[in-house]
């Protein structure tokens, strides 16, 4: 049977093929991989069974919908290559099914039959999210996602909401189904009609009979007219979704889709404020969770019972945890299980809890990713654990000696936030792994990526197999190191206490190290062996105590990233222009005897921040800086010349990012020029300003004004900038009112106001703000009131509020707050 049905479908696809070939030559993959899987049937690779038919039901599916498109001319390459991709990806897990065509088993779990015992701290996600997504919001269906990465509590969460009272009201169909890696479209569909259809119209055998559209189509009919809430639980980012989608009735009943993953899908539409992504727990609820774990069935009692006397040992325990409820449960269920064996005392088992069991669990998350992230995924293990991480800094390391695909890395960066790997902190500027998962990149790395860890005690036992890329960990006491296996390293990264001494032999050995990261390492000296480093490639020294660097640097002629910012007044020697490779240099107060010469650096693409005399020495040399994006420019004062500056700025093709930061007591000049630089995206503006300039380039998306303490209020001229997405004031307006006027800030997404300590009063005309999605303010101890224009805001979902103790009470007491926003303010 699962013959015919492949013989027939690539027929129809070669008969298609012949007919469009002159303008879709695509097709002829798509029928190439579908005669593959044929031969695997034919030969009897995978026999016939009910795993096998229902993957060959999903492929005639995923084929009769690119036949259908290509019928109404609407196919095109994106539509081939997914096809494509569907298909790959359906063969793969055929393959999985071995030699004897074992059948899948279905990994359904009823919601009633789960323990929810140990559910902690969900019931403001609970509340927000039926009161801004699943009740409240738009009468139209409504996909919903909950994201995060493996044993942040997805099933926990979407289990309470399903289980609500108010949910049961609500929702006459109400259908849950637990998804697995081999799940197929066939099988889910299966088992949503076991749920919404009563009984005595199907039996299980008729359902498996049936092809996937029958099953659409009897799916459809039975939702249509009502108002149902269906729960796709652990969603696979392979389920073909498109062709479920059809089964779904649209309408404006208030119908729900609720999805549980680890990973957004780009094959079903879901808005960027219907994504609910969960955070580790915080200390007080890790706490509760863990309590309420280590006694469950009260199984510890009496003597046993975990004792008071030692809840801050456990909770020092339990910062190892990072706030992950899986690993909670796991250190829980454990220390129940020793201490009911009577082996050992509180104190030894706390000391010697393992998380091994938890990285176990987390090995299914690490096998889930795309294999183009696995790389990726392990070099998180080069930097501390739980720290935060610049976006350049990742992809630029990735670049220097990880990944090959170069041009990729900022999607690799894309993909590990998308996947949930890494987490968006500080407004999306940087970005941290849980610590849990940094432990298993570790555990992986050492494995497969040559990895180790060294520590400058003397106690190192250096791998004998050669070693790629190594952390050392320096304490206070003197640098012990040795030269085991050096010639191989291509990256190397120091972390602690920053006490450095070693001979200028240690660096020679490393004749193939690309990466060398010191970065917060406290180190005062640069050794003038720094520059036998031939091949180096990455060079991190942000956040030291350099005082000078070494000469020999200008023989680094591979460099492309040098960062030596926030090295308070670097002596810097004129090098800079020999290392004609550079990309990337991170400057901030240096001291340069002669100008930088920055006109030598053909391949610059960012530089921050480098003062206004360095940059107007060389003005005719300037244009040749045709790759320059990222620009820094600090020094600024009443004397600046910036006319020159700007005009020689006009001629950088490239140059979309600008920043501009003057004397902390001292007042920037006149920036009116600024209009002329039309194809700025992005203008950071820090510094005292007596007023705004009087036009800004036009195309401006993304505009900060740091510590420029104007008296006039800037909104009526900003409110002008048609493009304007996303703006930040920081201490940037000293007077008492803000106003902005009809239909103003047309476009503006993201408005954060900080530390406008005499604010007491925004006003928002009719329309203006209509596409506001975040507001934040922080620090505007006087503003006790919203605008009331913000309740007629329609995209208006999230508002973050940091303010006093009376002034927060009083807002989230005041009608002015929706009910569809989400809405966190605290004191």
């Amino acid at each position: 049977m699962s013959e015919a049905l492949l013989l027939s479908v690539i027929q129809k696809l070669d008969i298609n093929y012949r007919e469009h070939k002159a303008t879709n030559e695509q097709m002829e993959r798509v029928i190439t991989e579908m005669i593959e899987i044929l031969d695997m049937v034919r030969d009897k690779k995978l026999e016939d069974g009910r795993s096998l038919n229902f993957f060959v039901s999903d492929l005639v599916d995923v084929a009769d919908d690119g036949l259908e498109l290509c019928k109404r001319h609407e196919l095109h390459h994106f539509h081939y290559d997914s096809i494509h991709s569907w298909i790959g990806e359906i063969k793969e897990r055929m393959l999985k099914l071995g030699d004897n065509g074992a059948e899948m088993e279905s990994n359904m779990r009823s919601s009633k039959n789960v323990d929810d015992e140990d559910v902690v701290g969900l019931e403001e996600d609970v509340e927000m999210l039926l009161r801004t997504r699943i009740i409240g919001g738009t009468g139209y269906r409504k996909t919903v996602l909950i994201k995060g990465m493996c044993g942040t509590g997805k099933t926990t969460l979407a289990r309470e909401i399903y289980n609500h009272p108010t949910v049961i009201e609500r929702f006459k169909r109400r259908a849950w189904v637990s998804n697995s890696p081999d799940f197929t479209l066939k099988e889910l569909l299966i088992k949503l009609i076991q749920q919404v259809v009563p009984q005595n119209l199907h039996t299980s055998s008729l359902l498996k009979n049936m092809d996937n559209r029958r099953l659409r189509d009897m799916l459809c009919q039975h939702l249509q007219g009502t108002r149902y809430f269906i729960v796709l639980d652990d969603l696979p980012k392979q389920t073909h979704l498109v062709s479920f989608l059809k089964a779904l009735p649209r309408g404006w009943n208030g119908s729900r889709l609720l999805l549980t993953s680890h990973t957004t899908h780009i094959n079903i539409r879901v808005g960027e404020e219907d994504v609910h992504q969960m955070k580790p727990l915080d200390s007080k609820k890790s706490w509760l969770l863990f309590l309420k774990t280590i006694n469950h069935g009260n199984k510890l009692t009496g003597e046993h019972k975990f004792p008071k006397s030692l809840e801050h040992m456990g909770k020092e325990m339990l910062r190892k945890c990072d706030g992950l409820p899986l690993a909670i449960k796991e250190v829980g269920k454990q220390l129940a299980e020793r201490k009911l064996s009577g082996s050992n005392e509180w104190e030894q088992l706390l000391e010697s809890v393992d998380f091994g069991s938890t990285l176990k669990l987390l090995e299914s998350f690490y096998h889930k990713l795309d294999p183009k992230l696995e790389l990726c995924f392990m070099s998180m293990c080069f930097f501390k654990k739980s720290t935060t991480l610049r976006a350049e800094k990742l992809t630029q390391i990735w670049v220097a000696g990880v990944v090959d695909y170069v041009h990729q890395c900022c999607s690799y960066l894309y993909g590990l936030i998308n996947e949930s790997v890494i987490e968006v902190k500080n407004k999306g500027t940087k970005y941290q792994m849980n610590a849990l998962l940094h432990m298993l990149s570790i555990q992986k790395a050492e494995k497969e990526l040559g990895f180790e860890i060294l520590r400058n005690n003397g106690n190192n036992q250096p791998s004998q197999s050669p070693r790629h890329h190594r952390v050392i960990i320096c304490s206070r006491d003197k640098f012990n190191y040795s030269t085991n296996q050096d010639k191989h390293l291509v990256s190397l990264f120091f972390h602690g206490g920053g006490y450095f001494d070693t001979s200028p032999s240690y660096w020679k050995s490393f004749e193939l190290l690309k990466i060398l990261d010191l970065e917060d390492f406290g180190l005062k000296n640069l050794p003038e062996s720094i520059g036998t480093l031939m091949e180096l490639r990455y060079l991190g020294l942000r956040n030291n105590h350099i005082q000078e660097l070494p000469n020999s640097l200008g023989c680094l002629k591979n460099l492309e990233v040098l960062d030596i910012a926030l090295n308070f007044m670097v002596d810097v020697p004129d090098i800079i222009w020999e290392m004609r490779s550079l990309r990337h240099l991170y400057l901030s107060d240096v001291i340069c005897r002669k100008p930088l010469k920055i006109d030598a650096l053909l391949f610059l693409e960012t530089l921050t921040y480098v003062s206004i005399d360095n940059w107007t020495y060389g003005l005719l040399g300037l244009k040749m800086l045709t790759f320059l994006k990222k620009l820094g420019i600090e020094g600024l004062d009443g004397n600046s010349d910036v006319s020159k500056l700007f005009v020689s700025l006009a001629d950088l093709e490239y140059l979309d990012y600008l920043m501009l930061r003057g004397y902390r007591f001292r007042s920037m000049p006149c920036l009116d020029e600024l209009a002329i630089l039309q194809r700025l995206r992005t203008l950071k503006l820090d510094g005292l300003l007596a007023k705004l300039p009087n036009d800004l380039p036009p195309y401006i998306e993304h505009l900060k004004l740091v510590n420029s303490c104007l008296d006039e209020d800037p909104m009526p001229m900003l409110e002008k900038l048609p493009w304007l997405k996303h703006l930040k004031l920081r201490n940037a307006f000293t007077g008492q009112q803000m106003v902005s006027l009809r239909y103003g800030f047309p476009r503006l997404k993201v408005l954060c106001m900080e530390e406008l300590w005499n604010l007491r009063n925004v006003q928002v005309g009719e329309g203006a703000m209509c596409m506001l999605q975040k507001l934040e303010i922080h620090n505007c101890p006087y503003l006790d009131t919203l605008p009331k224009a913000i309740v007629s805001i329609y995209y208006l979902k999230e508002l973050k509020m940091m303010t006093t103790k009376n002034i927060a009470a009083k807002i989230r007491n005041s009608d002015l707050i929706s009910k569809r926003i989400i809405a966190n303010i605290n004191p």
